[in-house]
C-alpha cells in the first residue's frame, strides 16, 4: 500500500478486520484524529480484485488484491500514520419473483444464462440487482407478458 502526494492509494491487501478488537481499538483512536475514511463499495463489488473507488473524503483507492483475498464489509485496507480506510459495503437490493406454475426451470434457466445471482426463499426467486431495476424487467418482459412470472412488491 503506497500513497503518493494527491490522495492516491495503492492497496495490495487485506490489513484486517474492523471487528477485531485490537484492530477496533485503533480504528477508533484514529477517528478521533479524523483519520478513518470509509470506501462505500456495492455487493457486486466485493469479489472484483483490481479496481479503482473513491473514500467519502475523495482519496482515490487503486484496489490490486490477489486471487485469494475477497473483500467485506469492515476490510481495513489502509492503515499507516495515524490514517486508515475501511470498506462498507451498501446494502443489497433484491428483486422478487414468483414464476407461475410450470415455469420454474424456464425463469431458472433464464437467471443462469443471464449470470444473475439468486437465492430462494419458499416459491419465490430473489435475483441479486446489481444494475438499474429497468434492465432486469427488459430481460423479463416476454415472461411478464406471458403471466409466467410475476414481480412481488
Amino acid at each position: 500500500m503506497n500513497q503518493d502526494r494527491i490522495g492516491r492509494v495503492v492497496i495490495g491487501a487485506i490489513l484486517g478486520n474492523r471487528a477485531e478488537a485490537a484492530m477496533a481499538a485503533q480504528l477508533h483512536d484514529i477517528g478521533h484524529d479524523g483519520g478513518l475514511e470509509t470506501l462505500m463499495l456495492a455487493p457486486v463489488d466485493l469479489p472484483r480484485r483490481r479496481f479503482h473507488a473513491v473514500t467519502q473524503t475523495g482519496t482515490q483507492c487503486f484496489i490490486q488484491l490477489p486471487r485469494d483475498s475477497v473483500l467485506f464489509d469492515g476490510a481495513v485496507i489502509y492503515l499507516e500514520n495515524r490514517r486508515a480506510i475501511v470498506v462498507h459495503v451498501g446494502e443489497q437490493r433484491w428483486l422478487r419473483l414468483r414464476p407461475a406454475a410450470g415455469a420454474e426451470l424456464e425463469l431458472g434457466y433464464l437467471a443462469g444464462n443471464l449470470h444473475w445471482r439468486v437465492r430462494f426463499e419458499g416459491g419465490v426467486l430473489l435475483v441479486a440487482l446489481d444494475g438499474p431495476i429497468e434492465s432486469y424487467q427488459a430481460r423479463l418482459r416476454d415472461f411478464l407478458e406471458r403471466g409466467k412470472v410475476t414481480i412481488l412488491e
